[in-house]
């Protein structure tokens, strides 16, 4: 029997997207996924986040829980990357010492060898590399969705955000090919897959360094016109109904970018502008290179040609020597903006980052006073305007695990064009239910009848459903699989199932 694995992701969608590659190298080395209800896979793998505190309280929380299971399943391991494995290294091993083995951001192509050489020695392997071996998107890919695919562009960040640890983490930008892009589009396109969300951590920086030999002008080296290029490429791929893409930088995004999002038809009016900070002190000292008269201005832009448009973003309260006029100028830019939702963080010390260090750190009862204030704000808010698409219809792509209460309510769940999550009713008026007939990765077009501050309920009859390829895949039970290029990556045949342990005491 092939051995069984199991992976935990914390963290970003970069994270999400590298643990599909990491499905996909295991599987591609014979090993088989576990069925949700083991407890007890041959293999734990940990895809772990840095960014926040309590990041590191839940791996090492989730590994002390996992010990007394190891323990009683002879040959079984746990291995952990991800970017807390990158930060802490050798010190994951000291602190629990039943890890076999570690890797970090720029390796995830080495696990497989890594697990059977800490099996072959019985003793734990721990490599992290300073920079990329292979540009992640070479590796074998097991995707999670039938209708919606994760694509890089980029990995890495050239920003020095002092409140970030994720440069030090991830490295330096690299941009992918864009040819490499686009055939992978197109792959998951060929296999079903309706939606892509094109991913770096600053995509309007793409295509900055390539080079000149052999590119089109819109892919040569300094063209700040290249990710504006790429979005307009996507639109003219058929069978590709839906573009997003996540984070782009205010400091770097261009007019040509809010042209192309507004004129390419597939590409999706809704867009993640990170805000951190509305105080222009603050972005300041945290090394944002806009202010909020500049952050305001892109959203004006966005809006002059896409009313439609969603606009999410991130925010982060306490920032060390924010006072309360810094914070209330932060809600006076939440209350311009008008947000559709946004991510709102209490800041949190990172060692290593230059915040960490900085004077008039904030006592943890005025962070959380402050946090509980800006939730309100923004509640209040993206509550008001999702009030305003009530008798709106609207175009869903259905989803799986959107809707935690469907089975209760009876209703299914998926995302509209502009990103917000709609519960819609599967009853037709005659009392027929359309459960069995709608398929995740179908499309169906409903009429908003209610709103809450993070989702919309549409309670009426769908009054369009469209079957789909991906419907048909997840109806099927197939996930795309890429099957990628392993570049000089050593690889290995199915691991051997570990012997039962021996009768009587074991030698040590």
């Amino acid at each position: 029997m092939a051995r069984t694995y199991n992976v935990v992701t914390y963290g970003c969608q970069m994270n999400v997207h590298d643990s599909e590659r990491i499905s996909g190298l295991l599987e591609q080395a014979g090993y088989v996924r576990a069925v949700p209800t083991d407890d007890t896979p041959d293999i734990v793998v940990f895809n772990t986040c840095a960014v926040r505190e309590n990041a590191d309280n839940r791996l090492y929380g989730n590994l002390g829980r996992l010990r007394p299971v190891k323990d009683k399943h002879p040959g079984m391991q746990i291995a952990v990357g991800g970017c807390l494995a990158q930060k802490d290294r050798g010190d994951i091993v000291r602190k629990a010492p039943w890890v076999d083995v570690v890797f970090g951001t720029h390796n995830i192509g080495s696990l497989p060898v890594l697990l059977e050489r800490a099996r072959h020695n019985a003793a734990a392997e721990v490599e992290i590399l300073e920079s990329l071996d292979v540009f992640p998107s070479t590796l074998p890919t097991r995707r999670e969705s039938t209708y919606a695919g994760w694509v890089s562009i980029s990995v890495g960040c050239n920003n020095t955000c002092t409140f970030c640890i994720v440069p030090a983490l991830r490295g330096k930008e690299k941009d992918r090919r864009p040819g490499d892009i686009l055939s992978e589009v197109r792959a998951l396109v060929d296999e079903g897959v309706l939606e892509v969300t094109l991913l770096g951590q600053n995509v309007n920086s793409y295509g900055v360094a390539f080079g000149d030999a052999g590119e089109p002008d819109w892919k040569r080296s300094g063209d700040r016109s290249a990710f504006a290029e790429l979005l307009r490429a996507c639109g003219d791929i058929d069978g590709l109904e839906r573009v997003r893409f996540t984070s782009p930088h205010p400091k770097d995004f261009t007019d040509d970018v809010i042209a192309a999002m507004a004129e390419t038809p597939n590409v999706c009016h809704s867009l993640h502008m990170p805000l951190q900070s509305g105080s222009d002190d603050v972005l300041r000292r945290m090394r944002r290179s806009y202010r909020s008269e500049r952050y305001l201005g892109i959203i004006e832009k966005v809006r002059a040609a896409m009313p439609d448009a969603a606009i999410t973003t991130d925010i982060i309260v306490g920032f060390p020597g924010e006072t309360e006029a810094d914070f209330q100028r932060t809600l006076d830019v939440v209350r311009e903006a008008r947000f559709s939702s946004a991510f709102t963080f209490q800041y949190s010390k990172r060692p290593g980052t230059p915040a960490a260090t900085m004077d008039d750190q904030l006592p943890k009862p005025v962070v959380q006073e402050r946090y509980e204030r800006l939730i309100s704000c923004v509640e209040d808010i993206t509550w008001a305007e999702n009030k305003r698409l009530v008798g709106e219809t609207v175009e869903v792509l259905v989803a799986v695990g959107e809707g935690r209460k469907d089975e209760r309510t009876g209703r299914m769940s998926g995302r509209a064009r502009d990103g917000r999550l709609v519960h819609f009713a599967t009853e037709t008026p005659g009392g027929e239910s359309l459960a069995g007939q709608i398929r995740p990765g179908d499309i169906v077009h409903t009429t908003i009848t209610y709103a809450a501050p993070h989702h919309l309920n549409a309670d009426g009859a769908p009054l369009a459903h469209r079957r789909t390829r991906a419907g048909d895949a997840a109806e099927a039970g197939r996930s795309p699989r890429t099957p990628g290029v392993l570049l000089g990556l050593p690889t290995i045949g199915a691991p051997p199932v570990a012997p039962a342990p021996a009768a009587g005491c074991a030698t040590h």
